[in-house]
């Protein structure tokens, strides 16, 4: 138990979460890489021990060993070699959930390049976008017609672009990923020299959601995947050469969090259902059931979609563990998912700046509403516009204090290619998350909301997340969003944008009934005064809610 994290953590066991923050330390060797030390490390130790377990709608389904994900990722690691690709080149990987993105991603970590992850949605202008901003050398994408489309729209305006393979098979003017395999040996020497990758290096870049101007491009080190051993152990509490399960295209951060890093340092086996089109609760469930997953990650909005359905048609009694982040997860929620399955959600919050950051650990007992406690890799602090320090009861912005001279482990370094903004973010006494909250004397975070998410009407300030989770304990809500609406007398008054569950019509019946069922609730001045139904809320390509849409629309 335990193999390699013993290598890198003094203690691995604790005995509460005061033992946990007080002693909880991860020592990063000068030349880590996840692709040696980790995939190869389980190939050596333990050839035979699962890695992944991969199936898809078609009813495709396939094991990889450590061995094997060591193997094909060392032919892929010859085969990006062969066009070019070393230590500090970029490469983009459009894979949706396909297992080559874990041979893909393995390879790219072994040489020493920088990996960028693309999600499925990506247009030709975002495309164009990313390989300008980050000088893309190569691109490896699902033989997707939507996806080969934009890809070869943008590539003539991709100066830097040199290479486009396909998986999983070819077309004119396109690499065949699996056939290019098949030509390369199973060896890949560790490079030596100038030529290692340091844990400082740059291993993986995100570009952020976007919710408001351009994408931002977030830098990841080598040693970014020790800072999710947090995430994995002690927040998903994934187990030894059992089935994790995290929902997420591997275009996102949230596949980092729960696909890869933290569950292969620990030892799970990753579960992994390709799932294509329009997110179906009820094949999610079936294979939940089939595949006894042991623990299950999935946002919020996936837990409400599935509570729509007869969750208690399901066995899920080989599920021990359920968490959550990505979206604040509303009370009701927890409740309806504990009743109809015995399993507490526990929530996490971050970024994809970092691991999680705040979180409901193993020992902390989860307080419905609230985001749990401060990640002891971090020292977590609320502040106010001046950068003062916050006490219990005050609401501030989440600050992580002292990044200026060496950010901690799993925290991004910077801003790719752009020193000025990376000063600015990180250059200072704290990195501002841009996210409120305020700390109950017992030590328990609760989200407010992003900072422009922040209502002020009539001289209150009303959080979004408040109201948004009054609304959802209503049967007539599956979800919502929480934004400013203009108004001439007071400044903003609250406005809810709402999708209605099955057998529900938004008549003014139901918004007076709303209104009411929130005045009682919370605060009477926090109910929506105005109420829009839509069939699905605006959301950026990571799944997000575009609050900020929401409010340029009323704006006009």
């Amino acid at each position: 138990m335990d193999l390699l994290l013993k290598r890198y953590m003094p203690r691995v066991d604790f005995e509460s979460y005061e033992d946990f923050r007080d002693n909880y330390k991860i020592s990063v060797p000068e030349d880590f890489n996840f692709g040696y030390d980790v995939v190869d490390a389980w190939a050596k130790e333990e050839p035979e021990k699962r890695a992944l377990v991969w199936c898809n709608e078609d009813g495709e389904e396939r094991v990889f060993t450590f061995r094997d994900i060591s193997r094909l990722s060392n032919r892929a690691a010859n085969f990006f070699s062969a066009h070019g690709v070393k230590k500090g080149s970029v490469v983009m990987l459009i894979l949706r959930r396909r297992w080559e993105y874990w041979v893909c991603a393995t390879a790219l970590h072994k040489l020493g390049a920088v990996l960028i992850p693309g999600s499925l949605q990506l247009t030709k202008k975002d495309i164009a976008y990313r390989g300008n901003a980050a000088h893309i050398h190569g691109i490896v994408c699902v033989n997707d017609p939507f996806v080969i489309a934009q890809v070869e729209a943008a590539e003539s305006e991709i100066a830097s672009l040199k290479m486009k393979a396909l998986v999983p098979e070819g077309r004119e003017g396109w690499l065949d990923f699996h056939k290019e395999l098949s030509k390369y040996p199973e060896e890949f020497p560790r490079p030596a020299g100038e030529n290692a990758a340091r844990w400082d290096d740059i291993m993986l870049v995100y570009f952020t959601s976007g919710t408001t101007g351009m994408p931002k491009m977030v830098q990841h080190n080598f040693a970014h995947p020790l800072g999710h051993v947090t995430t994995a152990r002690y927040w998903q509490c994934v187990e030894e050469n059992k089935l994790h399960m995290s929902v997420s295209d591997s275009g996102w951060a949230k596949f980092g969090w729960g696909k890869i890093y933290g569950q292969w340092l620990c030892g799970a086996t990753v579960f992994c259902y390709d799932m294509l089109g329009k997110f179906e609760p009820t094949h999610l469930l079936e294979h939940l059931e089939k595949y006894k997953v042991t623990t299950f990650c999935a946002p919020p909005t996936m837990f409400r979609f599935m509570l729509q359905e007869d969750v208690t048609k399901y066995d899920l009694s080989s599920i021990h563990h359920c968490a959550t982040a990505g979206e604040p997860l509303n009370p009701e929620v927890v409740k309806q998912w504990k009743e109809l399955t015995g399993l507490q959600i526990y929530e996490g919050f971050g970024q994809s700046e970092g691991p999680v950051l705040l979180a409901n650990f193993k020992w902390v007992k989860p307080i419905p509403g609230s985001t749990g406690k401060p990640n002891p890799l971090f020292d977590m602090q609320l502040v106010d516009r001046a950068g003062n320090i916050l006490e219990d009861g005050e609401e501030g912005t989440i600050a992580i204090m002292d990044v200026k001279n060496k950010p901690p482990v799993g925290l991004f370094t910077g801003y790719y290619q752009n020193e000025e903004m990376t000063r600015d973010k990180l250059g200072g006494a704290y990195y501002d998350t841009g996210d409120v909250a305020w700390r109950d004397s017992s030590g328990y975070f609760w989200f407010v909301g992003r900072n422009d998410d922040v209502i002020k009407c009539s001289g209150y300030r009303i959080g979004p997340f408040e109201v948004e989770s009054a609304l959802v304990e209503h049967p007539a809500v599956v979800e919502c969003a929480i934004t400013g609406a203009p108004d001439p007398i007071r400044g903003q008054v609250v406005k809810a944008t709402i999708v209605l569950a099955k057998g529900y019509e938004g008549t003014p019946a139901l918004t007076k009934e709303l209104q009411n069922y929130v005045k009682k609730a919370t605060a009477p001045y926090k109910y929506p005064r105005v109420i829009e139904y839509v069939d699905e809320l605006p959301k950026t390509l990571g799944g997000k809610i575009k609050r900020a849409e929401i409010r340029r629309a009323d704006e006009k």
